[in-house]
């Protein structure tokens, strides 16, 4: 019998997403705060831009945690930081060049998380790539802000030691800097993505991806400890994608995508729970295991092939790009609902 569906490598990464999401909220707490400090024009643009960037990134994050999978509460050394962060920067102990300056370290560690994250993430699977890729997004454009805190850390700095305005050449240093960042793939600070949710159809797809990817990797691995990891994100994964569209996508079109073709996605993922408690049942040694998994992977191909041409077709034609993206909005937060109904994880858990 499979003894667990949770794997502690799975869990350390979802530890340190959960603590990456915090420390980004932390981010926008401190870029609001010193927009009230009375900074001049060119360093107020900044923030506010930076404030933009994050604010988007924390909505990227929330989507890549849905996506790995896995809820999990930041670690308690990680909240304990927050509060004592938190509380200097409201304080008035630290001159606005000490709060920038802690400001521009927080964004560091933003950006090393990441790193360890995507080189982590490298070692599990490529499921856990799959569901992490735009970190990479949001740890260029960290590195961007960090490059630009440098310089109104130096404006900063000159003016708060002898009460005047330093050279007039940092921002094109900066923007030297900047370059050098981004290298080929382009400026971070104007990257393209507007970092707007996902309609309802890429949310879908984005998760079929990932089982998908799942399965290739289980059906190819003779390992059952990693027979058993991989089987048990299916089942999480595909536990959490099924209620969650059957409680805000099937209501939603079936009006449109008519009763009949809506009652057999219900049917099919009633279908597909079952096969997963069935296989749960089972050693992952056992040659029945592979074969059953096989044939949950045929069966939800063809649910997959459905969704992804009638139903999505059906979803173009009558919901308009607000809608859609109203729709992925609620679909996600009731997934990252269930999740955490599936359980959260904790330091204790890793």
């Amino acid at each position: 019998m499979v003894a667990t569906l949770d794997d502690t490598k799975r869990n350390a990464i979802a530890l340190k997403l959960a603590s990456l999401k915090a420390l980004q909220q932390l981010v926008i707490e401190n870029e609001r705060l010193l927009l009230t400090q009375g900074l001049d024009a060119e360093i107020a643009d900044r923030i506010r831009n930076f404030l933009n960037d994050d604010e988007k990134n924390l909505g990227v994050l929330e989507t890549v945690i849905g996506q790995y999978g896995i809820q999990a509460e930041p670690k308690k050394v990680v909240t304990e930081f927050i509060a004592k962060a938190r509380e200097l920067f409201k304080g008035s102990e630290l001159s606005l060049y000490e709060k920038v300056s802690q400001h521009e370290l927080l964004k560091h560690q933003l950006v090393m998380s990441g790193l360890i994250v995507h080189k982590a993430a490298q070692k599990v699977g490529a499921d856990v790539l799959l569901a992490i890729a735009p970190l990479n997004t949001i740890n260029f454009e960290n590195r961007a802000h960090q490059e630009q805190l440098k310089g109104i850390l130096e404006i900063l700095g000159v003016r708060e030691l002898t009460g005047q305005d330093a050279d007039q050449g940092i921002w094109a240093r900066v923007q030297d800097a900047l370059a050098a960042v981004s290298g080929v793939v382009g400026s971070a600070v104007t990257q393209a993505s507007d970092k707007k949710d996902l309609n309802i159809q890429d949310a879908i797809r984005l998760d079929h991806n990932k089982v998908n990817t799942l399965f290739t990797e289980l059906l190819q691995s003779n390992d059952p400890q990693k027979i058993q990891e991989y089987f048990g994100q299916i089942y999480k994964d595909l536990s959490a994608h099924a209620e969650a569209e059957e409680e805000t996508v099937y209501p939603r079109v079936r009006p449109f995508y008519g009763q009949d073709n809506t009652q057999e996605l219900f049917d099919e993922q009633a279908h597909a729970k079952q096969a997963l408690e069935e296989i749960k049942a089972l050693s992952p040694s056992s040659p029945q295991f592979k074969e059953k998994v096989k044939q949950l992977m045929d069966a939800l191909g063809d649910h997959i092939r459905q969704e992804e041409t009638t139903m999505f077709a059906a979803i173009r034609n009558n919901l308009s790009t607000e809608q859609s993206e109203q729709l992925a909005t609620e679909f996600k937060a009731a997934k990252t609902r269930i999740q955490q109904k599936l359980g959260v994880v904790t330091e204790s858990n890793v």
